[in-house]
């Protein structure tokens, strides 16, 4: 399972993340100046055993690239073993929200060149892909998670390009909630929200916290 799996990645990524759009963004973000300081990072090829998040804006932009990981990987795992009952619609519009989360992640991965981190090793071992009730809540918390983390490293950004950048990325994610909160509760797509009709906003520590259960690769944060 666990050859075949990864074997899913890479096929994934060539096939959604085409050479041309890789070179689109790649040429976008050498236009803006972008330029990446070091980060740690483990020298396994394999993926690194942990890693730290720097407090500077690479380390903002590997927080992201790490929850797009983890979003990526869940998303391949979902459409490479369907939960019972999966509908031809639910799989097309899954396997759509997989291709967003594969490019968001090889995004990051361009973008940050040799101050990303590693692959990580991820532990889906409490989700049951086989139940639609335990895959659909679990992508449920995981969008919803994705959209309050943007929203608190948001302020965290000192260039205000990669803060347009992460906008652009976050209403995506936004809509994946959306369609998720949907599909467990039919016409619940608007009630994540506060008082104010805003999104939730969380710092990353509370959000690597929830995201270290599907992690084996131990995360250390030096952001606020």
């Amino acid at each position: 399972m666990k050859q075949s799996f990864e074997q899913t990645q890479d096929e994934l990524a060539v096939k959604n993340f085409s050479r041309r759009n890789f070179f689109q963004m790649a040429g976008g973000l050498a236009g803006a100046g972008m330029l990446f300081a070091a980060c740690s990072k483990s020298s396994d090829t394999t993926g690194p055993t942990s890693f730290t998040l720097t407090n500077n804006d690479t380390g903002i932009l590997n927080y992201a690239y790490a929850l797009e990981q983890l979003e990526a990987a869940f998303y391949i795992q979902v459409i490479a073993t369907p939960y019972s009952g999966m509908s031809g619609g639910e799989k097309t519009l899954l396997t759509a929200v997989r291709d967003h989360e594969v490019a968001h992640r090889e995004f990051f991965k361009a973008a940050l060149s040799s101050s990303a981190i590693g692959s990580l090793t991820v532990d889906f071992s409490i989700i049951d892909f086989t139940s639609r009730t335990s895959v659909l809540s679990t992508a449920m918390a995981f969008e919803d998670l994705g959209v309050s983390a943007y929203n608190g490293a948001g302020p965290l950004f000192q260039s205000p390009t990669y803060l347009g950048l992460a906008g652009k990325i976050v209403s995506v994610e936004a809509r994946h909630a959306a369609y998720l909160r949907d599909l467990v509760t039919p016409n619940s797509f608007a009630t994540n929200a506060d008082g104010y009709g805003l999104d939730f906003s969380k710092p990353p520590s509370v959000v690597l916290m929830t995201a270290s259960k599907y992690l084996k690769t131990k995360v250390t944060s030096l952001l606020p």
